[in-house]
């Protein structure tokens, strides 16, 4: 029973992870209809940076923040400069431009750091907190983290004049424009948010999966599976899949498929429900009239 819950409890913590990433893949989902396949690497990118300020001497949390920004600023230039002038190009296109973004990201980063796997530090104690042996006091530490982020960004979209018209211009750009709300900066904000959740989620899954240009693949996997699961474009159904998709991976893995086949079990959920849900568990049906 101790085993079960703990690999239930750690399935939590992975999929908070997936959480950060399902959402920010359905922020940009929902202001491009277009699924963000270099998320992943945008989110290595930054943990990177993060690993180079720490080693520059700078304290844990002062990287953190400092990559969080960064990061926002990031995802920004790369709406402004490269998806902005293919935005109304066929949608292949923009595809390819999206897998370009991600083998670019990879191979800058090996170029520049070698994919020579590098240990990254947590800045949670090494000790469990509370003295419990069921979680780490990193796995705990990963939930709290991801937990307070999704609260903000509810908080953000739900109550702030930015974020509400954040929400409109994804969902109805032209009624947007002539309520006079900039629909094109708040793309780009969206760009940047999604960037930044995507950043934390890289510093928070490093010191488990360990730092090379390649550690988010996986993820990223997982992560699309959640955002389908819940729904490509409903946020909290994004959070509800990434925290599903991580418990039956820790699970199945664990106890009925092993290790060595976790990865099957974002690509079955895939599989599956494309077939049977297309629009996922919380996501909207569309029906259209022919």
């Amino acid at each position: 029973m101790d085993a079960l819950l703990h690999q239930i409890l750690a399935g939590l913590a992975t999929g908070g992870i997936y959480a950060s990433v399902a959402l920010a893949l359905v922020m940009i989902y929902q202001a491009t209809h277009l699924v963000n396949f270099a998320q992943g690497e945008m989110a290595m990118f930054s943990t990177y940076i993060a690993w180079t300020l720490i080693n520059a001497g700078m304290p844990y949390w002062g990287a953190f923040f400092l990559t969080v920004a960064f990061s926002f600023v990031f995802g920004v230039v790369i709406e402004r400069v490269v998806i902005r002038p293919v935005e109304n190009s066929p949608v292949l296109a923009v595809v390819v431009v999206f897998i370009a973004l991600l083998f670019i990201l990879n191979s800058i980063i090996g170029w520049i750091y070698t994919y020579t796997i590098k240990p990254f530090p947590s800045p949670f104690p090494e000790q469990p907190f509370f003295g419990n042996k069921l979680m780490s006091s990193h796995e705990m530490g990963a939930i709290g983290v991801t937990l307070v982020v999704l609260l903000l960004l509810y908080a953000f979209f739900r109550f702030t004049p930015l974020g509400l018209a954040m929400r409109a211009a994804a969902q109805n750009p032209e009624s947007s424009r002539l309520v006079g709300i900039r629909v094109g900066w708040m793309l780009a904000l969206g760009w940047g948010l999604a960037a930044a959740i995507g950043s934390v989620a890289g510093m928070m899954v490093a010191p488990i999966v360990f730092l090379d240009p390649n550690m988010m693949g996986g993820v990223l996997l997982y992560a699309f599976a959640a955002a389908l699961v819940g729904g490509i474009d409903s946020p909290g159904g994004a959070v509800f899949g990434g925290f599903l998709v991580g418990v039956l991976e820790n699970v199945l893995g664990a106890f009925v498929i092993g290790n060595e086949l976790k990865l099957a079990v974002a690509l079955v959920l895939i599989i599956g429900v494309l077939t049977v849900r297309p629009s996922g568990f919380f996501g909207k049906v569309h029906v259209t009239r022919v």
